[in-house]
C-alpha cells in the first residue's frame, strides 16, 4: 500500500488540490458577490473535468434506466407470451368444439333422414388387430343400449354391438373377419353378403353374370332384421371374373373411415 500512494503521489495530490481548490472556490462563491481571478483560474482549470464528471454521471444514470426499462420490457414479453399461448390453446379447443358440432350435425341429419330413434355415442376405445376389428363407445346398459344394435355414422354402417356394459358398449365394426351383413348393389339391385377381410369388404354370392362394376355404391338390403334397407356399406374398387366358377371376386371400400371415428349413433329401435 506504502508502495502504492509512493508511485502515485503526484496524482493524487494533484487530484486533492483540485478538490480543494472547487470546495474553496465553492465556498467563496456562496459568500461573495464577485469573483477574483484565482476563482476564475479555479473554474476554468476545472470546467472540463466537471464537465467528464457529469458526462459520467448521465451516461450511469442513462445506463441504469435502460437497465430497469430493459427488465420491465423482458418481463412484459415473458407475460405477453404467457397470454398469446393461452389464447392459441383457447383458440384450439373452440375449434376442436367447431369441428365435433360438424360432425354431429351430419351425423343427425344422417339418422333424421332414417326416421330411426337413435342415441350418440362417443369413441372411446379401438382394437385393431389382426384377429379383431372393433371399437368400444361410451354408451351401455344404463342407456338403454342391448346386443345387436346397429351402430352408424354419417358416411354410412359402422358395425353392431356384441357386448355390453354399464357403461360401455362393443361394436363389431362390418370390416371383421366375422361380419356379414346382407346388402345389395343400388345400382341393380343385386343381392350378396358383405363379409369383412379386416380393413375392406367383398361381396359372398356375387353372381357370375351379375352386372357389378368398379365405383357401384353397396347398401344394405334391409334383411336379416339387424340394419334398415339403403345404409351405405361401401363402394366397389375390384371385380374380378375366375375363368371357372360361378362367382364373382368382388372387394369394397368401407364407406366409413373407421380409424378416424370419433362419435357414432346407436339406433335403438329397428323394423323387423
Amino acid at each position: 500500500m506504502r508502495d502504492l500512494l509512493i508511485r502515485y503521489r503526484f496524482l493524487l495530490l494533484a487530484i486533492v488540490l483540485m478538490l480543494s481548490s472547487v470546495i474553496l472556490y465553492s465556498y467563496n462563491l456562496r459568500q461573495k458577490d464577485s469573483t477574483t481571478f484565482f476563482e476564475r483560474s479555479i473554474l476554468t482549470f476545472s470546467a472540463p473535468f466537471q464537465v467528464g464528471i457529469d458526462g459520467v454521471a448521465d451516461f450511469s444514470k442513462s445506463i441504469w434506466n435502460d437497465y430497469f426499462w430493459l427488465v420491465d420490457t423482458r418481463q412484459l414479453n415473458i407475460e405477453l407470451n404467457k397470454q398469446n399461448q393461452l389464447l392459441h390453446a383457447q383458440l384450439h379447443q373452440v375449434e376442436e368444439v367447431a369441428l365435433q358440432n360438424d360432425r354431429l350435425r351430419q351425423l343427425l341429419a344422417f339418422v333424421d333422414a332414417l326416421d330411426h330413434p337413435a342415441l350418440p355415442a362417443q369413441v372411446i376405445g379401438e382394437d385393431s388387430s389382426t384377429w379383431a376389428r372393433t371399437i368400444v363407445i361410451d354408451k351401455g346398459a344404463d342407456a338403454g343400449l342391448k346386443n345387436g344394435f346397429p351402430v352408424v355414422a354419417a358416411q354410412g354402417v359402422v358395425g353392431r354391438i356384441i357386448k355390453v356394459a354399464a357403461k360401455s358398449s362393443r361394436v363389431l365394426l362390418i370390416s371383421d373377419s366375422s361380419s356379414d351383413v346382407a346388402a345389395l348393389i343400388q345400382r341393380t339391385r343385386t343381392r350378396g353378403i358383405a363379409h369383412g377381410l379386416g380393413e375392406n369388404l367383398s361381396i359372398k354370392y356375387a353372381s357370375r353374370n351379375a352386372d357389378i362394376k368398379v365405383g357401384d355404391l353397396l347398401v344394405t338390403s334391409g334383411m336379416g332384421g339387424v340394419f334398415p334397407k339403403g345404409l351405405p356399406l361401401g363402394v366397389i374398387n375390384s371385380v374380378e371374373k375366375q375363368q371357372f366358377g360361378f362367382f364373382q371376386q368382388v372387394e369394397v371400400s368401407p364407406s366409413v373411415n373407421f380409424s378416424y371415428l370419433e362419435e357414432v349413433m346407436v339406433m335403438i329401435e329397428v323394423d323387423k
